[in-house]
């Protein structure tokens, strides 16, 4: 007799084969309804245990006790792998939803998928190396765009990267936006800012949370760099969140570091402090036009003379000032002509690469620090003695350094710390 599977009987097999993909080490029985007859519901069983085995599912055999029971057992399941497919499709393909994935798992705290991350910037950097061996290879060009808030940094990044894609550059850009220091979330709106260039197929915006990495960009902001390079883009904006004359860790992970400064961007005086002025290769008053015409025009000539009088860090180089404006779209291919300037100069003078293995070093330190602070506060051997010091330092017993050379005293191996505070071990060890 033939039989037919009702409606309701579809969408229960189709429950029953969702159920068990998702399962993890649990033998599932199925019992017998009035919904299918026993040779429907066994063909119906088996064909979806047949779809799961070509997909790599955990379920792989099917079978049968008796008229009532169908029982689906586990076993060992073939895992793909995961990075090697994310690699194929981001260095090969270079399909941007695989960039987007590859951020992303770069920017996740989690363990496991802090070493697959590492695997994948493993295979970014042998492509990338295999490249630049190639005759035709076009070397990429970070650039860092920094200033404090309300300078124009998207608006500017809108209008000159649409330029450059019209030129035919692949541009990528990272946007830093500020973390809550009370929620810890971001609005992450740069994009609201960047609308023409965000729907522009030569281009790919992504927008990054600080997540409380001070200097304006995020802890992994380098290896984001490196994953848009294997994926293809030549030139590499870097916006930093609004920053203040202190911050510029972001000099450390571009080729030229760009300050953009509004018309009010203070006297001559602000030009002469140390600070990201210092490290700045080429400065821009941005938005000359209109009424604040007249006032960039001043602020440009304070910060040329400033510039003059401060100690030069290249003997090769001499920071610029130049007046634009994003609105009007004036001294934009000025200020192109003035970044490939900078790259021919370092280029000729072998410094552009050596200034790139310096910049490893750099972040080479900066991330054993970021985990040996993670180590030490995730150490249990000493949680509770980082409360229990926690709470002296807020009695006021004790100074914060005080606390601090006692808890590295237990966490570091005996002899390796050799500035322990002998008043500390005296008077506080036994309370």
């Amino acid at each position: 007799m033939r039989h037919t599977i009702s409606p309701f009987g579809v969408i229960y097999v189709n429950f029953i084969t969702l159920v068990m993909s998702k399962a993890y080490r649990i033998v599932f029985v199925l019992r017998a309804g009035t919904f299918l007859p026993y040779k429907a519901r066994l063909s119906a069983c088996s064909r979806s245990s047949s779809d799961n085995d070509s997909s790599r599912s955990k379920f792989s055999s099917v079978t049968t006790n008796d008229e009532s029971d169908v029982t689906v057992t586990e076993s060992e399941p073939t895992k793909t792998d995961f990075v090697n497919d994310l690699a194929d499709s981001l260095l090969v393909r270079r399909e941007r939803w695989a960039l987007a994935k590859a951020i992303t798992l770069a920017e996740s705290t989690n363990l496991v998928k802090r070493k697959e991350a590492q695997r994948l910037m493993s295979m970014t950097l042998e492509h990338l190396k295999t490249t630049e061996s190639h005759k035709k290879f076009k070397s990429s060009f970070r650039i860092g765009l920094t200033g404090p808030p309300g300078a124009g940094k998207s608006t500017f990044i809108e209008a000159f990267g649409k330029m450059l894609t019209k030129s035919g550059q692949q541009v990528a850009v990272l946007a830093v936006d500020p973390s809550s220091s009370v929620s810890g979330g971001s609005l992450l709106g740069d994009k609201t800012r960047m609308p023409e260039l965000s729907r522009d197929p030569k281009a790919y915006i992504r927008a990054s949370p600080s997540s409380g990495t001070l200097g304006g960009v995020t802890r992994t902001t380098n290896e984001t760099i490196l994953l848009c390079e294997g994926a293809g883009f030549d030139i590499i904006l870097v916006e930093t969140v609004g920053v203040g004359q202190s911050e510029y860790v972001v000099a450390d992970m571009v080729d030229v570091l760009v300050l953009i400064i509004p018309p009010a961007g203070g006297d001559e005086l602000q030009g002469i402090k140390r600070g990201i002025v210092e490290r700045t290769d080429i400065v821009l008053v941005n938005k000359a036009d209109g009424d604040l015409k007249i006032p960039a025009r001043r602020v440009r000539g304070e910060y040329t003379s400033a510039i003059k009088i401060m100690r030069q860090r290249s003997k090769v180089w001499k920071p610029k000032v130049l007046q634009v404006s994003s609105k009007e779209g004036t001294n934009l291919d000025k200020t192109w002509d003035l970044l490939q300037e900078f790259k021919s100069t370092m280029i000729t003078h072998g410094l552009f690469q050596a200034k790139r293995r310096q910049q490893q070093r750099v972040w080479m330190w900066s991330h054993i620090q970021d985990r040996m602070l993670e180590a030490f506060r995730e150490d249990t051997h000493i949680s509770n003695d980082i409360q229990l010091w926690e709470r002296r330092v807020l009695a006021g017993t004790v100074t914060p350094g005080m606390a601090a050379d006692a808890l590295l005293e237990k966490y570091l191996p005996k002899g390796k710390h050799k500035h322990e505070s002998k008043f500390v071990k005296s008077r506080w060890m036994d309370r």
